[in-house]
């Protein structure tokens, strides 16, 4: 590889979420969804060019930034993305967040396909709606929708948005292009908005295709808005970027506004220079990211099914973050966390914090130089066993 992923980064002590909010130097982090691998280069020197201007006042966000989108969008998933489409905003929370407020009332329904990104409810509760959940059917190891639940519960004249996770995390599905027509055609005759979150999009393996929501149909184009970031696949959450799609000048407006209102409409320098560079100069490093982390998912499956077989682990089609179903132990996921940090000081994220689906389940995050993983993995076995 032209890139070096084993490198060990030392990320305790640079005021890292992950890293530094550990009581004990001992602990290993495998939990929150960022990875420890440093960035593309071309990202790291157009930061460093930008630092050595000096100055970082107000931000104008150039016609630059829109082109990489647009560009990016084109090249990689074969849709065209336009500029006026484009809202940006300081993270994927936020633009949910101002969405909800943008197109629901106080006491509407929101539906959500649980176990799903824990931040969905926050942002639900927040804007005083009502989460409804569609659990996912899990079934001999794998996870699907339920279509006749999701038609059920779409019908009720309350609920007004679906949260969409593609990829989902934290099940590691990618969506097919049928099972996301599924979905869209139940949303339409049903009058519910799709509100599609593919932060996860790049970070799809061999064998899967993600395919954009919107890009379907022109129905569900102008019946949905999609939000990305480069922040996960290029590891840059702490420079805080995101952008809405929303093709739909109406909808766009009324987004446009909440943003506004919650004050998360202006960028910093740093993200602006920082998406510029990954999706105009960093296609190859995010390649070689993608191979490394499907080594380091092949090597955790061995792993426990010569070590732990009781402990099924899913297939992972995107996200590098692997779903372990623990109901053997009888134990809820809280208990398995607490227990994985207290005998081995190894934290990873407990399943119910997705959802009452998740309990019972495990998140491990498996973003980071192959000999962490190789520890982290010893350390469960020897918890575990």
């Amino acid at each position: 590889m032209k890139y070096n992923f084993d490198e060990l980064v030392p990320r305790r002590g640079s005021n890292s979420y992950k890293w530094d909010s550990a009581g004990s130097e001992d602990v290993l982090p495998m939990w929150v969804a960022d990875m420890d691998f440093r960035t593309a280069p071309a990202v790291v020197e157009a930061l460093r060019k930008r630092v050595e201007h000096g100055i970082f006042g107000y931000v104008k966000v150039p016609a630059a930034y829109y082109d990489a989108i647009g560009d990016w969008f084109k090249r990689r998933h074969s849709w065209r993305v336009e500029k006026d489409w484009i809202l940006f905003t300081t993270g994927v929370v936020p633009a949910l967040s101002a969405i909800i407020k943008a197109l629901t009332h106080p006491g509407d329904k929101v539906l959500v396909q649980t176990p799903v990104y824990n931040c969905f409810f926050s942002s639900i509760r927040n804007d005083e709606c009502e989460m409804v959940a569609n659990p996912l059917i899990y079934r001999n190891g794998a996870y699907s929708v339920d279509f006749d639940g999701l038609e059920k519960k779409a019908a009720d004249p309350r609920v007004k948005l679906l949260l969409l996770c593609n990829p989902h995390n934290p099940a590691g599905r990618v969506w097919t292009r049928q099972e996301l027509t599924r979905i869209g055609e139940i949303c339409l005759r049903n009058d519910v908005f799709v509100v599609a979150d593919e932060i996860h999009c790049e970070l799809v393996y061999p064998g899967h295709q993600y395919i954009p929501f919107a890009s379907i149909s022109e129905d569900f184009l102008h019946s949905s808005v999609t939000c990305t970031s480069p922040s996960k696949a290029f590891n840059l959450a702490g420079l805080q970027v995101a952008n809405i799609f929303a093709a739909n000048p109406a909808v766009r407006k009324k987004i446009d506004k909440a943003l506004n209102v919650n004050e998360v409409c202006e960028i910093n320098p740093f993200a602006v220079e920082a998406l510029i560079a990954a999706y105009n100069e960093g296609e190859e490093w995010l390649e070689e990211l993608r191979q490394y982390l499907l080594g380091n998912y092949n090597y955790l499956k061995r792993f426990f099914e010569e070590q732990l077989p009781q402990f099924p682990v899913l297939a992972l089609e995107g996200t590098y973050l692997v779903w372990v179903d623990c109901s053997v132990l009888k134990q809820s996921s809280e208990e398995i966390v607490k227990m994985l940090l207290e005998k081995e000081m190894l934290w990873v994220n407990e399943g119910s914090m997705y959802g009452e689906a998740g309990d019972g389940f495990i998140r491990i995050n498996i973003a980071c130089p192959r000999q962490l993983l190789i520890e982290g993995l010893n350390r469960i076995a020897r918890a575990l066993k």
